[in-house]
């Protein structure tokens, strides 16, 4: 299993917050850097000193990395558009030298879109942007260079595009899909994705999504294993109890009150981890919610990392 260090920086964090943490990781030998792509603070904080655009912030982070996949987990598609997205992921994948994935999702935080002037349709209406620009992104990326390209959407229409920049992956940076949606999820992650990322679900809810999407994959004509299958929950770990219950507390939490979260010491997070690799998933995006503390990231490299690598 691959870890992957996923942050949410809308919860309060700087550019030179965000480097720290990247740098770390590198530096640790995990596999990726992902970050959220939220504008407002969720709960109770501040979100101070204020929300960091995830695109502009992966592009800094790959000048200053070198190894790590950078990546969202997971854009919005009410928040850009599909056209000027693709410029800049093909970008900021240019500016990696290849490092880069495309978390795309429907969105779900309407406060956001509220707080920052952004339209948002229902469900339907979000399902169907999406559907388009997933649709669209990777026509223009796939493109051959010297074509045009052209689409006619109910919400996108590009007309004699000359479809550039283009990403120095090929055939296009892989693209990730994710939630509980019965079908059209599934059956988008099953077209256009590389990978498909449960995420915050136990781990028998996880086993049911990962077998609908591979029964979606079937029914495509597509091989189920060519579908990369990821995790992705809040992780806690502590090398005694003492400190399992410090860190939880950092981030309001406690060990019999995990929310969801993975906590514990790390021979109860690797067994955890194992369980989720049991039911399929072969990438565990390990959120981290005090950016602060490097040395979580330390322990999680040197006692769990190893074990489930």
């Amino acid at each position: 299993m691959l870890l992957r260090i996923f942050t949410e920086p809308q919860q309060g964090a700087s550019y030179d917050d965000l480097l720290a943490v990247a740098r770390k990781t590198e530096e640790c030998g995990f596999d990726a850097f992902f970050r959220s792509d939220h504008y407002l603070a969720m709960g109770d904080g501040d979100g101070l000193p204020g929300p960091t655009d995830s695109w502009i912030t992966l592009a800094g982070l790959a000048r200053e990395t070198s190894r790590i996949k950078l990546g969202t987990l997971v854009s919005s598609a009410t928040f850009r558009s599909p056209g000027v997205l693709a410029i800049s992921v093909a970008q900021v994948d240019q500016m990696s030298g290849g490092r880069v994935e495309l978390g795309l999702g429907a969105g779900w935080y309407e406060a956001e879109h509220a707080a920052y002037g952004l339209d948002f349709p229902d469900t339907p209406g979000r399902f169907d942007l999406l559907t388009e620009q997933l649709e669209l992104i990777t026509g223009l990326w796939d493109t051959p260079v010297g074509e045009k390209y052209s689409f006619d959407g109910e919400h996108y229409q590009l007309t004699d595009s000359p479809a550039l920049p283009k990403p120095v992956q090929q055939p296009h940076p892989p693209i990730i899909v994710g939630g509980a949606g019965q079908k059209r999820t599934p059956a988008l992650a099953a077209k256009y994705a590389a990978e498909f990322n449960a995420g915050f679900k136990s781990i028998e809810d996880t086993a049911v999504l990962f077998a609908r999407v591979r029964a979606a994959c079937e029914a495509a004509g597509r091989a189920p294993e060519t579908l990369a299958l990821s995790t992705a929950h809040c992780v806690v770990v502590g090398k005694d109890d003492a400190e399992v219950k410090r860190r939880a507390a950092t981030i309001g939490r406690t060990p019999d009150n995990p929310q969801g979260a993975i906590i514990g010491t790390p021979a109860q997070v690797v067994d955890h981890l194992g369980h989720l690799a049991t039911a399929g998933s072969q990438r565990q995006y390990v959120q981290i919610m005090d950016l602060a503390d490097l040395d979580h990231l330390d322990l999680i490299a040197s006692d769990v990392l190893p074990q489930v690598a």
